[in-house]
């Protein structure tokens, strides 16, 4: 097992996996091809569905043998066949927690019928009463903390719902982008690492892509194995990941502001959804902001202060590195007129 730690693979999941015999991986994360006919580098995205049902429950299987007993299992799959996913889950003993929705804009215009913005997560354990998951590192300040100040409210915030819709795709325009068909963003594989793994786990994707569950693993400290058929597809998480590298481990980051923390920051702001404006309004709520980064990025001794935390996002706001909030709209200056009014008739102009 040592030759995969840290590594990504070239090869077919299901043969690699099949090789090793014991259970390794903390954190399985799958987000395999979803039969609808993407351009992949060495795979034809377009089988029969009886095969590809099939096929799914080959490299689930595969996947279930490497899972340690206490392991989570998320995949990432499309309307066509996550009915497949689910029945494959069942008949290998797995349990689950949550049917996830990943909803982001931008989605897949259709000309006869609606319009295809989502992505589903199914989330599995193998024990339903023995796993890893770290509900502290991912709640967010809830609606009774932020619109009504409720004493009542639990002063860590609130579990996320299962409708994800605070992450987007990754567009052509992104820093992120690679050129894989069809790439996940970091920040939703940081949210799911975080909540099912601990630093130093081992974290497993079967189908590796352009390699962001990996480059994610490693920035969060966790060991992390990636597969993939595509050579290419190999380099390039490699590359990633050999770019990443010298990005500060949580815990160990430098006084002053990065990238890095940029993105944790941006990442945490649409996870809570509460406008810049409204930050700079209420001191409690900028607290209890400032609380959830410091706690998210270990930042325990010498913690960033609310002040400067607002004076970062005003200004990443300001320089539209932010980006809008879902459900708020952008607030726009309103034009001025430089037509002059048409004197009535019978009125008499004057200069």
């Amino acid at each position: 097992m040592e030759g995969l730690r840290n590594e990504i693979k070239l090869g077919d999941c299901i043969e690699v996996l099949s090789k090793i015999g014991e259970p390794f991986a903390d954190l399985i994360f799958a987000d395999p091809p979803f039969n609808i006919g993407y351009k992949y580098d060495k795979y034809h995205d377009k089988v029969d569905k009886k095969n590809f049902a099939a096929w799914t429950k080959d490299w689930m299987a595969a996947c279930n043998l490497v899972l340690k007993p206490q392991g989570s299992f998320y995949i990432a799959i499309g309307d066509e066949h996550v009915a497949d996913v689910k029945v494959a889950a069942d008949e290998l003993g797995l349990e689950m927690r949550n049917w996830i929705i990943w909803h982001y804009a931008f989605g897949q215009q259709m000309k006869n019928k609606f319009a295809r913005s989502h992505t589903h997560i199914l989330y599995f354990v193998k024990d339903k009463s023995d796993f890893i998951f770290n509900d502290d590192s991912v709640r967010v300040i809830s609606d009774r903390q932020k619109k009504y100040q409720d004493k009542r409210a639990n002063p860590e915030g609130k579990m996320p719902d299962d409708v994800w819709d605070e992450y987007p795709r990754v567009c052509g325009t992104f820093k992120e982008r690679t050129g894989f068909p069809c790439q996940m963003p970091e920040s939703i594989l940081a949210r799911i690492i975080r909540v099912s793994s601990n630093k130093e786990n081992w974290v497993l994707d079967p189908f590796s892509g352009s390699g962001t569950t990996a480059v994610t693993a490693h920035k969060l400290n966790r060991v992390y194995t990636g597969i993939d058929i595509s050579e290419e597809y190999v380099k390039e998480a490699e590359r990633r990941i050999r770019e990443c590298k010298g990005l500060p481990i949580e815990g160990e980051s430098k006084q002053g502001w990065n990238e890095h923390l940029e993105a944790e920051l941006k990442w945490l702001y649409h996870e809570n959804k509460v406008p810049t404006e409204q930050l700079d309004a209420d001191s409690f709520l900028l607290t209890l902001f400032s609380e959830k980064f410091n706690t998210r990025v270990r930042k325990t001794r010498n913690p960033f202060q609310p002040r400067e935390i607002r004076d970062r996002l005003i200004q990443m706001r300001k320089s539209a590195k932010l980006g809008p909030l879902r459900g708020h709209s952008i607030p726009r200056k309103p034009r001025k007129s430089h037509t002059r009014r048409k004197p009535l008739e019978n009125e008499v102009a004057t200069k």
